[in-house]
């Protein structure tokens, strides 16, 4: 829909114009998943699917919570003393952002929100991450919260891991909040330290592989592998004095693997290990030009989460599968948590079209159902329209 489409629907609605209207993108990670949680090195970059939001400030002291996507309506009443979840519905995580903004001792009044977005829900494109630095962000500029962008992300993680429940990492918030067009972010979420690396990929183009298979993160096996990272780490600290998995070297965990004395711990341990070695090594390739070794570390990543970390499902398995038989792909991977969602993958520009039919036709054979594909365009983090 056009702003001018938007504009009209918040009209319909609140019976008024919309004051403000702000956009924030949503992710793909390029490399190093469930690693962020492990205080490990990241690579995501914004892409130009996101969600606006349309506000405008109202006298009765309530916050409205309406969105074109999703049914479900909210009205709740202004507190000085914070809010707490409302059930599974989408508007907690706009509300959790609010009740956020006030622990931080930021005045706030009744407001009138009118959500859109055209991230497939649940694909792994960090629909609730957007949702919630554009609160955030609309927030900070509506009541001059003075906070930056990093601190946004920051309180956008608090909501997902405070008050939705799912102890995520950082890296969606901060990918969608300090995003950079045309630029992947290399991101430490041990330190939050960062930098913004060209993603120039020659003739090819970053196409994204929707497996219309939607997962719900908080009600997954997440918090399991978030648990089993935590006993590794506990276990491996009895000899090493460090705070993260990933400050274990490659060659230090083979040596020690056995103060893990658990198959499935040294499973996961040995790719979050891993995993953010690849991250290092995707920094050397992309700023060599060395496009194919990148490919080479997308399937090594995908091969990982699949054998090691067990994430990804026969669905993004399909996927890759596939990919590795197409001649004009260099690499491909599931992006995100796992458990559904969406795959990437590193396909010439020219080849796209036939790429689309191809892994369609076959995905639709063996899951009986299409997947959606489309190619990505890297955006800029979130930003005022209007």
């Amino acid at each position: 829909m056009t702003i001018g489409d938007l504009q009209k629907e918040f009209e319909k609605i609140y019976h008024k114009q919309a004051a403000h209207i702000f956009f924030c993108p949503g992710r793909v990670n390029l490399i190093g998943e469930h690693i962020d949680y492990n205080g490990g090195q990241v690579m995501p970059c914004a892409i130009s699917l996101g969600t606006t939001l349309l506000v405008a400030k109202n006298e009765d002291r309530q916050f409205r919570f309406r969105a074109l996507d999703f049914p479900e309506t909210a009205a709740i009443a202004f507190s000085q003393d914070g809010y707490s979840k409302q059930g599974p519905e989408w508007f907690n995580y706009p509300l959790g952002v609010i009740h956020e903004f006030q622990k931080k001792g930021k005045e706030v009044s009744g407001l009138d929100l009118l959500f859109s977005g055209n991230l497939p829900i649940g694909s792994g494109l960090s629909s609730s991450a957007s949702i919630e630095v554009l609160t955030a962000f609309a927030l900070n500029e509506l009541f001059e919260g003075g906070l930056t962008k990093v601190d946004l992300a920051i309180l956008g993680k608090s909501v997902e891991n405070d008050f939705m429940g799912l102890n995520s990492g950082i890296m969606d918030q901060f990918a969608v909040a300090m995003g950079k067009e045309a630029h992947a972010v290399l991101l430490n979420t041990g330190t939050l330290e960062y930098e913004y690396l060209p993603f120039e990929i020659g003739d090819y183009v970053l196409a994204i592989v929707n497996s219309n298979k939607p997962r719900k993160l908080v009600e997954s096996k997440y918090n399991e592998r978030f648990g089993e990272c935590r006993e590794a780490l506990k276990r491996f600290q009895e000899k090493f004095p460090v705070q993260h998995l990933v400050e274990i070297s490659v060659d230090d965990f083979e040596q020690n693997k056995v103060l893990l004395n658990d198959p499935v711990l040294e499973k996961r341990a040995r790719h979050v290990i891993a995993e953010n070695d690849r991250v290092k090594k995707a920094k050397e390739a992309l700023t060599s030009g060395d496009i194919d070794t990148f490919g080479a570390l997308m399937y090594a990543s995908h091969n990982s989460l699949q054998e090691l970390y067990e994430v990804s499902g026969i669905e993004l398995d399909t996927i890759v599968d596939f990919c590795r038989t197409y001649k004009d792909c260099i690499g491909a991977r599931m992006t995100g948590a796992g458990f559904g969602g969406c795959a990437i993958a590193l396909i010439k520009q020219d080849s796209f079209d036939d790429f689309a039919e191809k892994v369609t036709a076959a995905y639709e054979e063996k899951i009986g159902y299409k997947p959606g594909v489309f190619s990505s365009v890297i955006a800029e983090g979130v930003h005022a329209l209007v």
